[in-house]
């Protein structure tokens, strides 16, 4: 009987021990790359985060998903004892803003002018797989904490000589407000999500997204800063080199004219995003494998076909 009630007692505690650690939230794990002495990427919990260490203090680009703010400046206590007095954001998608509410006041906060009008409507985008939570409220339930304090239109630069950081924008993509980040001493390009990976580009119209245009200014990009840079920082993925940009260029390129192709055919969007498969040649780009994969290509198409119109030309 004893035996029982001990083994029974036992196995009640065991039981509420595993329920305990079940119920504990998941560790936020924030992975560091080194790409130069002074400049570090931070990867996991939403956007790839830059972290630059200048002469006065720390630059931060991106802020990823919601909750992720206070683990990033915990990791860059690790890297260096200087303050953050930068953020940078690339964009308005919740896995790369939200966590500006964690950062500390002092902070200021630099976006593209487009960007900034985004941040305050936040209209979320139903088809974003990489925006796990949606900030549309983000900034409202924190009191507007975390909001732009500055903006740039087409071309800013911050510091001087070795800590000289150019913020440009060359026009719409993923979004409307995508900015290039380049650290040109050290020849390194963040890129962030208009360049996310070797993959299926996400595309917000809801934020200004643009089927027709995202190859344009990729191109514009490239051509600019030809020769200014060797390392991209992407998105979502590894880093690359100026080859894979211009790869990915002619894969939207492409991309485009098959649309137009199957718009001269009189094939539907749907039609076309159906059949449609990634050429062979574009070698290590991520399959179209899931629902996701398939309703994003649906969605670039449709959307490309609203931007062509009729006549599947502009």
């Amino acid at each position: 009987m004893k035996r029982s009630i001990i083994l029974g007692l036992l196995l009640a505690v065991g039981g509420l021990s595993i329920a305990v650690v079940a119920q504990q939230p998941q560790a936020r794990v924030v992975e560091v790359t080194k790409l130069k002495d002074n400049l570090y990427v931070l990867k996991g919990g939403g956007g790839n985060t830059s972290v630059f260490i200048t002469a006065t203090g720390v630059v931060v680009v991106d802020s990823k998903n919601p909750g992720w703010g206070q683990p990033i400046l915990d990791k860059i206590k690790t890297l260096t004892d200087k303050p953050v007095t930068t953020l940078i954001n690339t964009h308005t998608h919740g896995d790369h803003v939200s966590g500006n509410v964690e950062f500390p006041a002092t902070v200021d906060i630099i976006v593209q002018e487009n960007t900034k009008t985004n941040m305050v409507k936040m209209i979320p985008n139903s088809t974003a797989a990489d925006q796990a939570v949606p900030a549309q409220t983000i900034f409202q339930q924190n009191g507007n904490k975390g909001l732009a304090k500055r903006t740039f239109k087409d071309k800013m630069t911050l510091g001087k000589g070795a800590d000289e950081i150019d913020l440009f924008y060359f026009g719409r993509g993923h979004t409307n407000g995508d900015a290039f980040v380049l650290f040109p001493s050290l020849r390194v390009l963040h890129a962030a999500d208009i360049f996310s990976g070797k993959n299926i580009p996400l595309l917000d119209s809801n934020n200004g997204g643009s089927a027709v245009e995202i190859a344009n200014t990729l191109e514009k990009a490239a051509n600019a800063l030809n020769g200014k840079y060797d390392t991209i920082i992407t998105g979502h993925s590894t880093e690359m080199v100026p080859a894979d940009l211009r790869e990915y260029i002619a894969f939207n390129r492409e991309f485009i004219s098959d649309v137009q192709t199957g718009m001269k055919a009189g094939k539907s969007a749907a039609d076309v995003a159906a059949s449609w498969k990634i050429p062979a040649k574009y070698n290590g780009y991520a399959p179209i494998a899931t629902p996701a994969d398939q309703n994003r290509v649906k969605n670039n198409a449709t959307l490309a076909y609203k931007e062509l119109g009729s006549k599947g030309t502009r």
